[in-house]
C-alpha cells in the first residue's frame, strides 16, 4: 500500500529570527522554507504537531512530500531538518522542490537484513557494527527509493561492507560514491566477550 505524505503549510511574511522565535512560541508553529525549480525560495509556516507526526514514519525522509501552501500545491523532498538540541523538536525545515524530470538528492535509510543468519554471526560469533544507517542518493524523483538493503547474510568476521558492495534499485546512484568515496557501511568483528575469553585462556 502506498503511503501518501502530505502538509498544509501557511506563507509566511513575518521573517527573521525574531519572528520565527515568535511563531514556534506563540502558536506552535515550525519555520520553513521552499527552494529548488525554477520558483523563487518561498518563506512558510507548519503546524508543529503535524510535522511532528509526519516525521514519525521514518518513510517520510525518502518520499516526495505534497505541500499545500495557502491552496497550492508543491511536491517537495526533506532536504534539512534544524533540531532543539535537548529536546529533539524540530525548530526549522527545509524543503526542496521536485521538478519531474530532473535528478534530486535525498538521504535514504538503509535497511540491515539476515543480520542473525551472517556466516561472521551465527558460525564465528561476531558482532555486527553499523557505521551509517543512511545514504544521499541521486536519482529522478520516481525512482526514489524509500529504503535501501544492506545484506550481511555472507559477511564474515573481518569483513567490511562498502558503499559499492550494496545494491542499487535502478536509475539510483550514491552521492559519496560518485565523488569517489566508499564509505564503509556495516562490519563484523570478534566479539569483546570471546576475544576476552581467548585471552583469559592463553594465560
Amino acid at each position: 500500500m502506498t503511503v501518501e505524505f502530505a502538509l498544509n503549510a501557511e506563507v509566511r511574511s513575518d521573517l527573521g529570527k525574531g519572528a520565527s522565535r515568535r511563531l514556534r512560541r506563540n502558536v506552535s508553529m515550525v519555520p520553513a522554507v521552499i527552494y529548488g525549480g525554477d520558483k523563487a525560495p518561498q518563506s512558510i509556516s507548519l503546524l508543529a504537531k503535524d510535522l511532528a507526526k509526519l516525521l514519525e514514519n521514518e518513510a517520510a525522509f525518502s518520499h516526495v512530500l505534497s505541500l499545500d501552501v495557502a491552496g497550492t500545491k508543491e511536491s517537495v523532498v526533506i532536504k534539512a531538518l534544524q533540531r532543539h538540541p535537548a529536546k529533539g523538536f524540530v525548530l526549522h525545515a527545509d524543503f526542496q522542490r521536485v521538478v519531474a524530470g530532473q535528478k534530486l538528492t535525498a538521504h535514504v535509510p538503509l535497511h540491515f537484513i539476515n543480520e542473525a543468519t551472517a556466516v561472521g554471526v551465527k558460525q564465528q560469533g561476531g558482532e555486527i557494527s553499523h557505521t551509517i544507517n543512511e545514504v544521499e542518493v541521486s536519482c529522478l524523483p520516481k525512482d526514489l527509493p524509500e529504503f535501501i538493503e544492506v545484506d550481511m547474510a555472507a559477511v564474515e568476521v573481518g569483513q567490511t561492507v562498502h558503499m559499492s558492495d550494496l545494491k542499487l534499485p535502478k536509475g539510483v546512484e550514491l552521492v559519496a560514491l560518485a565523488h569517489g568515496n566508499d564509505l564503509a557501511v556495516s562490519n563484523i568483528h570478534a566479539s569483546r566477550v570471546k576475544a576476552e575469553d581467548e585471552e583469559g585462556a592463553a594465560e
